[in-house]
């Protein structure tokens, strides 16, 4: 089969190589899965370079989220077991944390619901407890995890800003049904929430992305407001000023969603659950800005490192889908 390898670290561009190698062997309780799809994530790009938090023996393929088939024609999501990602035609993965692919979503979508939606939904509505009526400020909104934030705060009954970089983006994030759309390269973020929010500030602040956005999100959340960290995409982590949260009572909270894998892999499940209801009756729909063939997979990888993509950019290893499925 073809899967691209990353034998030694460096910028996904560069280092990700296409291979004929041989197919996975799956381990105890691990299943074959034909790749259908395999979904883009930031973190792809951040193993590569060797900053991730979970670094793969050398060489390893890179994809940490796929729609698959299982060898009985089931189509299933899952995050494949590393070394063995996504990148290639086919992966293995838990045969216990397979999920369902929903019906009302294809290959691209499926693989675009789980890592970014999941990460959405248990920052929303498990870390934050957001509200119907709430206001919600979403950074970084035309981003794969951004735009999955924005459907699920609509869903949810919320009034959406969304801050995005640069006039295409900002569009996204407008077509995505954000109430109001800050640029942040050519409007005042601080100043235009507090315009828009009445002076009051956003109750709930979903951050991936770090550094002078977190400023930004400490100045503008509201009285009682929750700011969740959920990444540090502009590559900076902020050191937050306890004392301004204890000065104006809001409340900082981390979500590292891959924990509740080991620690409450029920949770997964229920919302899988909660995601696939909300797909069929079309609440939410995977934003997929581009469809690339199993060979553009290293020149997508590093775009998406470079910041230059909106919603989730998914490969195609099929040669039956093709690039256009």
């Amino acid at each position: 089969m073809q899967a691209w390898q990353v034998h030694e670290l460096g910028e996904p561009g560069e280092v990700m190589l296409l291979a004929d190698v041989e197919r996975p062997t799956p381990g105890e309780g691990q299943v074959l899965l034909r790749v259908r799809a395999a979904n883009i994530n930031f973190p792809d790009a951040l193993m590569c370079r060797g900053q991730y938090q979970v670094r793969p023996p050398l060489p390893f393929t890179p994809g940490v989220e796929i729609c698959g088939e299982t060898e009985d024609g089931r189509r299933v999501i899952a995050n494949p077991a590393l070394p063995h990602g996504g990148f290639a035609e086919y992966a293995v993965a838990d045969a216990a944390a397979l999920l369902p692919a929903p019906d009302a979503l294809d290959d691209a979508e499926a693989a675009a619901l789980h890592i970014g939606y999941q990460t959405a939904w248990f920052a929303l509505h498990r870390r934050a407890r957001l509200e119907a009526g709430e206001t919600l400020l979403v950074h970084a909104a035309a981003g794969g995890v951004g735009s999955a934030a924005v459907q699920l705060g609509k869903a949810a009954g919320a009034t959406v800003i969304g801050v995005a970089g640069g006039a295409g983006k900002a569009a996204v994030a407008r077509d995505l049904g954000c109430d109001v759309v800050i640029d942040r390269r050519e409007q005042d973020v601080v100043a235009t929430v507090k315009e828009a929010t009445g002076g009051r500030g956003a109750d709930v602040i979903f951050d991936p992305v770090g550094g002078e956005a977190y400023t930004q999100s400490a100045k503008t959340v509201a009285f009682e407001g929750r700011i969740v960290i959920v990444g540090f995409a502009s590559g900076t982590i902020p050191s937050p000023a306890l004392n301004h949260a204890l000065i104006k009572n809001y409340a900082v909270l981390g979500l590292h969603w891959g924990l509740y894998n080991t620690r409450n892999p029920k949770l997964v499940q229920h919302c899988h659950e909660q995601l696939t209801g909300l797909a069929a009756r079309g609440a939410i729909k995977p934003l997929v800005s581009e469809r690339v063939p199993l060979a553009g997979a290293a020149d997508a990888v590093q775009r998406v490192a470079d910041g230059v993509t909106t919603g989730r950019v998914t490969v195609l290893p099929s040669r039956e889908n093709g690039a256009a499925a």
